[in-house]
């Protein structure tokens, strides 16, 4: 019995419902983890001392290798694609892990954690690094989870070149749309992995045609499929006509078998093989225009005359233009295809060198880094990971930090292996460092070797005309583009144990911030209570959890509440005057503002000024207007939600000799306060893209389910036997769907959710918001 639940359990085939929102599979997880035999959780990795065996590399064998032997690539994918498991056997068959991890046992490289064992999913995004054929890869694991949506962010924002994991029963899910639009955002060059080409409705020709359509990218195939589901045993590499199959004895995969197809033995695949690559071949060629003149004079007759070699720097080219996406297939768990990945990775993605970043052209020589993550360890502190785009770090090295215009020093650099780090003396540009030491570096901060190379970088960038705002100061111009950190959707109340424990709860929370920008800590003035904001309900469930696990504080959570907006529906003014003394001094301000909505979706408000007040009146109070009108913008006139999409113009102001800016500020924001409650209002709710893929029986309860949920139906897919429902949300209509949609369909359902826009609410839905909060209902 109990081999037999193991077996269901690893080929995917009874348990569809660890897709299901995270939150609450991890209890699945954790009566799997019971059936299996006990694994201890601690590995024996390269980097812990005394441990270096004859089968294990050391990272120490080559701190900084040539820039262009150097790949920095990131792990994206939708939930449960298979990201953790594909990056445990890369680090196995690099040589670098003694024994094959399992996410169901708890006890990857990656997934270091307690949350992400007991959960069986990344939360934090985790780099390793690691040499393969004589190249020095970085791999960052990213989360697959809409509430971690910052963490692949941040990663993709300093990688080279990522690998696209797609289940190859599903194709394009949800998530994968989404970290796909991320990585175009930051152009990065990606190769695509089709994973789960041993799973029971696994199809090699509909995982490419969702790529082809939903993504509207090119797919190269380089591999074709040797079986599926079941009879899944190998691959064909297209690009060299050649067939790997695996050793069906091996347990761990490292054994398998590189044979040319012959006419022979293998007609049929070779006939495949051979249309495939005449396919592959064209392609590139349509794309690449060096190639296809290499075709068209020398190899027009022949296609299998011309070489693998000029085919595969051909495919390279076109993958780092982005015009297409090479393919392959394989599956991480069967540990099948993980080898031709590996080298998929160091042949078609990019160097550093081959990655055209501008403002190197400014710094020379000198040091230019990115803290792109920052980690807290109970002996080091604070650990900033950074890429280092020019230059070299060393120990004991101080570093000016540009964003936060100050010097710190670097006590010790290592080298990241997930929670495993290996010391090293120094590392040069195109790497990936971990540092220990920086007390206010945060993400997102730029880092130069001292300030007067940031200014001479400045006026390089300057006088070579880079940048279009001449206003600002010298130091902006050098600000690498940091993350954009997305506003948060979910809030609620955390009290610590007692008031003694206020402190300790403020500091952790003041780590945790750091760490993670999205999350967001605010104080509610009304209560006086600390708010916690997070991007979803799993977000805010694991910091609570961490706050008790790591800074041992049993704090209280009051009930989940939805982050609303608040906007005008019609121009309103308004005018208002201060007029106090304090001491011998009197403070007098008049104020006239007018507060109208604006059609484009602003989150802070638009400022304007009117012709009649003067430049010389600006130039003194400008900075403490604005800070009074965004203020009075953070709490609304009906909930105390932040006000969006308006506009507030300045029609006159009158100042006193002598009156402070707090003064000016304070007025200015109870004038926009007054227009704002003057004008009709209305409460914005945040809308939730929401994708269920469910089973054909199960369509009809999950569809009268959203209904009652508010939920609008855009259009019911096909994929495989299943149905793909696609539609719009409110967010507090989906709180704690999960359970529910577990309820209706017997667990075999999974969703994902993610945030579209704000809309308007109908005036019912308001005033019933509007009564609970006043606690009328």
């Amino acid at each position: 019995m109990l081999s037999n639940l193991r077996i269901c359990a690893v080929s995917h085939q009874t348990i569809p419902s660890v897709h299901i929102n995270n939150i609450c599979c991890y209890k699945v997880r954790a009566s799997l983890k019971r059936l299996k035999p006990h694994v201890p959780l601690g590995r024996n990795y390269s980097s812990l001392p005394g441990l270096i065996g004859n089968d294990i590399k050391s990272l120490h064998s080559i701190i900084n290798p040539p820039i262009a032997k150097i790949r920095n690539i990131g792990i994206m994918a939708h939930i449960d694609a298979g990201k953790t498991t594909t990056t445990e056997r890369i680090l196995y068959y690099s040589g670098y892990t003694r024994s094959l991890g399992d996410v169901d046992d708890g006890d990857t490289v990656t997934d270091f954690m307690a949350q992400e064992r007991e959960r069986g999913i990344t939360i934090q995004s985790a780099a390793v690094t690691f040499d393969w054929k004589g190249y020095r890869v970085n791999l960052i694991d990213t989360p697959g989870h809409v509430d971690f949506t910052l963490e692949v962010e941040r990663c993709l924002r300093v990688l080279d070149g990522a690998v696209a994991i797609f289940d190859a029963s599903a194709g394009v899910e949800a998530q994968t749309l989404t970290v796909w639009r991320q990585a175009d955002k930051h152009n990065i060059p990606r190769i695509c992995f089709l994973n789960k080409m041993d799973k029971t409705g696994a199809s090699f020709k509909y995982a490419v045609e969702s790529i082809r359509e939903k993504l509207k990218a090119k797919p190269l195939l380089l591999q074709l499929p040797i079986g599926e589901a079941k009879t899944f045993k190998g691959v064909v590499d297209v690009v060299t006509k050649e067939k790997l199959l695996w050793n069906s004895n091996s347990n761990d995969g490292k054994d398998f078998e590189r044979k040319p197809l012959l006419e022979m033995s293998d007609p049929e695949l070779l006939k495949e093989t051979t249309e495939a690559r005449n396919a592959l071949i064209e392609q590139v060629a349509d794309l690449d225009d060096e190639f296809a003149d290499l075709v068209l004079e020398e190899f027009s007759e022949n296609f299998d005359l011309l070489p693998a070699e000029k085919l595969q720097t051909a495919i390279h080219r076109v993958t780092l233009a982005q015009t297409a996406v090479p393919v392959l297939c394989g599956s991480a768990l069967k540990n099948k295809g993980i080898q031709p990945l590996l080298d998929a990775v160091t042949v078609y993605l990019p160097s550093p060198v081959e990655r055209n970043y501008e403002f190197l052209q400014w710094y020379k020589d000198d040091l230019c880094a990115l803290a792109f993550k920052v980690l807290h360890d109970k002996q080091r502190g604070p650990l900033v990971f950074m890429r280092i785009y020019s230059g070299t770090i060393k120990p004991q090295l101080a570093i000016h930090n540009v964003n936060g215009n100050c010097t710190e020093r670097i006590s010790r650099l290592l080298l990241p292996f997930a929670d495993q780090h290996v010391e090293i003396p120094s590392l040069t540009a195109g790497n990936i460092a971990l540092t220990v030491g920086l007390k206010h570096t945060a993400t997102g901060d730029t880092i130069v070797s001292s300030k007067s190379s940031a200014l001479a970088a400045a006026r390089r960038a300057e006088r070579e005309g880079e940048k279009k705002h001449r206003q600002n100061n010298e130091a902006e111009r050098v600000l690498l583009a940091g993350v954009e950190i997305p506003e948060p959707v979910f809030f609620c109340t955390i009290e610590p144990p007692s008031v003694s424990k206020q402190p300790d709860l403020e500091h952790a929370l003041k780590c945790l911030q750091r760490e993670d920008p999205s999350l967001k800590v605010r104080l509610d003035p009304d209560s006086g209570q600390t708010v916690l904001c997070g991007m979803g309900e799993l977000h805010i469930e694991i910091i609570h959890d961490r706050i008790k696990r790591e800074y041992g504080l049993e704090t209280y959570l009051g009930p989940l509440q939805v982050a609303y907006r608040e906007t005008i529906l019609n121009s309103v003014r308004a005018t208002d005057t201060l007029d106090r003394t304090l001491g011998d001094k009197r403070h007098l301000v008049t104020v006239e503002v007018e507060a109208r909505p604006i059609e484009t979706s602003s989150v802070t408000p638009v400022i304007e000024y009117a012709e009649s007040i003067s430049e010389g009146l600006l130039n003194v109070s400008q900075e403490a207007i604005e800070s009074g009108i965004h203020s009075a913008c953070l709490q609304g006139p009906l909930l105390g939600s932040p006000v969006q999409d308006v506009a507030i113009t300045l029609h006159s102001l009158t100042i006193h000799p002598g009156t402070s800016t707090t003064m000016i500020s304070a007025c200015v924001s109870r004038c926009v306060q007054k227009a704002l409650k003057k004008a009709d209002k209305q409460v914005l709710e945040p809308l939730m893209n929401l994708e269920v893929t469910v089973a054909r029986d199960y369509l009809s309860p999950v569809l009268a389910d959203l209904a009652q949920r508010r939920g609008n139906i855009q259009e019911i897919q096909t994929r495989q036997d299943n149905k793909v429902v696609i539609g719009f949300v409110p967010l507090a209509d989906i709180m704690g769907y999960s359970t529910v949609l577990r309820t209706l369909t017997s667990g075999s359902a999974t969703f994902a959710l993610e945030l579209s826009t704000y809309q308007a609410m109908n005036s019912q839905d308001q005033n019933t918001l509007l009564n609970r909060r006043s606690g009328l209902t």
